[in-house]
C-alpha cells in the first residue's frame, strides 16, 4: 500500500497542496523552501498513530505547538488540514482516505489547546468516520485525540494506523553514532538521525540482521575501498558495534576499525542501505547523497528501484543532487518541484509543467531541465555580499 495522494491546508510552507505521489517521488527546491516539512507531514501522521508515546496532542507538542505548525500565510480560514489517499499501488484508485483538520481556541479551562475541526475516514467510496459526532458535541474533550490514536474506536480502519505506525525516517548523522554518549538531553521520538542506530541493529533477530549486513557488505566492497568484511560485534560490556576488515599492506593481516573510525560517508551509506532493506513501509529519505561520492550517488535511484521491484515500498526523498538526478529511468511524473511564495511554496509535479517537458522532449535530463528551477535569481550576488 502506497500514498497515492496528499492534500494539504496551512501546513508549515504550505497554504495549499494537492498532489498525486507515486512508488518513488523525488523532492527539489531552493533553500527553506519547505522539503524537510513536506516529509514531516508523514512523520506527524505515524507519531500521531503510534501505539506508546504518540497521539495528536504529543505530535503537535513535540513541533513547538500548533502556531508553529500553521503557515505564516494563513489568514481567515487558518485551520491545519491533512488528506492522504492510500492505494494498492500507484495509479490505482484509493481504497482509503484519512483526514484530518486541527484548530485552537483561547480560553477556558483546555485553553489553547489544539483539537480536532473534524476527522474523517472512507474505505473505498464509503464514509466509515465522521468528527465531531454526537458524543464528542455532548464532550468536547473527546476532539483533543484523534480516532486513529485509539485502538478502541480505531477498529474500522486499523489498517490505516498500521500503516502510518511504520513510516520510516532515518537521516543518519555520523557524529552521533560515533560518539552518542557525548550528546546530552532528551531523545527524539524514533531516534531520526541515529544516536541509536546501533542499538536498533542489536536489536533486529540475529538471521535477519545476518542477512542484511551481508548484502550491505557486498554493496560497501563496489563502494569503500579495500573494505573487506562487515560485521556486527558487542564488546565485553555489551555495547553494540560494527567492525569493519580492510585489505592491509601486511601480508598476513588486515586493518580493524570500528564505527567510529569509519568515515561520514561510510556510516551514511551504512544509514541508507540499512533503512533500504528495513521492512517495506513507506521510507522517507533527505539528501541521500550528503557526503558521497558523485559515483555512488548516480547509482541510488537504480538501487532503490532495485528495492522497490522486490518488495511494494514507496520511497519519499529530497535532494540537491544533480548526479542523482541524472538517472535516465526518472520520469517528471516522479519528481515534485517546491517554488516559496509570499503566500507559501507552491508545489508541482514536473510533468505538468510544459517547460520541463518540452526540454527533456529536446534530450535534456531531469537534472538538466528541473535544477535550473530551484536557483535563488540573485544567487550571482552571493560573492558581493562579502
Amino acid at each position: 500500500m502506497i500514498i497515492s495522494r496528499i492534500i494539504l491546508k496551512n501546513w508549515r510552507n504550505f497554504s495549499s497542496v494537492d498532489v498525486e505521489l507515486g512508488d518513488r517521488m523525488f523532492i527539489v527546491g531552493p533553500n527553506a523552501s519547505g522539503k524537510s516539512n513536506f516529509l514531516d507531514v508523514f512523520r506527524f501522521l505515524r507519531d500521531i498513530a503510534k501505539p506508546q508515546g504518540g497521539g495528536l496532542q504529543k505530535a503537535i507538542k513535540d513541533r513547538g505547538g500548533l502556531s508553529k505548525i500553521r503557515c505564516l500565510a494563513a489568514r481567515r480560514d487558518p485551520n491545519v488540514e491533512i488528506e492522504v489517499q492510500l492505494s494498492d499501488t500507484s495509479g490505482k484508485k484509493p481504497i482509503w482516505k484519512y483526514s484530518i483538520g486541527i484548530k485552537q481556541k483561547g480560553g477556558g479551562y483546555r485553553s489553547f489547546q489544539p483539537y480536532l475541526a473534524y476527522e474523517k475516514v472512507w474505505s473505498k467510496d464509503k464514509l466509515l468516520l465522521e468528527r465531531p459526532d454526537t458524543a464528542d458535541k455532548k464532550d468536547e474533550a473527546r476532539l483533543t485525540e484523534t480516532h486513529l490514536e485509539q485502538i478502541n474506536a480505531n477498529k474500522d480502519f486499523r489498517e490505516i494506523a498500521k500503516y502510518f505506525e511504520t513510516v520510516l525516517y532515518l537521516h543518519l548523522i555520523p557524529q552521533l553514532l560515533r560518539y552518542p554518549n557525548s550528546f546530552s538531553g532528551q531523545e527524539i521520538s524514533g531516534d531520526p538521525y541515529g544516536r541509536n542506530f546501533l542499538e536498533r541493529v542489536a536489536l533486529t533477530p540475529e538471521r535477519m540482521r545476518k542477512s542484511r549486513l551481508k548484502k550491505m557488505e557486498d554493496a560497501l566492497k563496489i563502494a569503500v575501498p579495500q573494505l573487506k568484511e562487515l560485521s556486527f560485534r558487542t564488546d565485553e560490556v555489551g555495547v553494540p558495534h560494527l567492525e569493519a576488515i580492510y585489505n592491509h599492506w601486511r601480508a598476513r593481516g588486515a586493518g580493524k576499525q570500528r564505527e567510529d573510525q569509519f568515515s561520514d560517508g561510510t556510516l551514511r551509506l551504512i544509514g541508507l542501505l540499512w533503512s533500504l532493506l528495513e521492512g517495506d513501509a513507506l521510507l522517507l529519505l533527505e539528501e541521500p547523497e550528503l557526503s558521497l561520492h558523485s559515483g555512488i550517488v548516480s547509482k541510488l535511484p537504480a538501487l532503490m528501484s532495485r528495492v522497490q521491484s522486490k518488495k511494494n515500498r514507496q520511497i519519499i526523498f529530497s535532494t540537491h543532487s544533480a548526479d542523482l538526478l541524472t538517472d535516465e529511468g526518472i520520469g517528471a511524473e516522479e519528481v515534485l518541484l517546491l517554488n516559496p511564495d509570499t503566500e507559501g511554496t507552491k508545489v508541482q509535479l514536473a510533468s505538468s509543467i510544459k517547460e520541463v517537458i518540452d526540454l527533456l522532449k529536446s534530450g535534456l535530463s531531469i537534472a538538466e531541465a528541473v535544477l535550473p528551477r530551484t536557483t535563488p535569481k540573485d544567487s550571482r550576488q552571493l560573492l558581493l555580499s562579502f
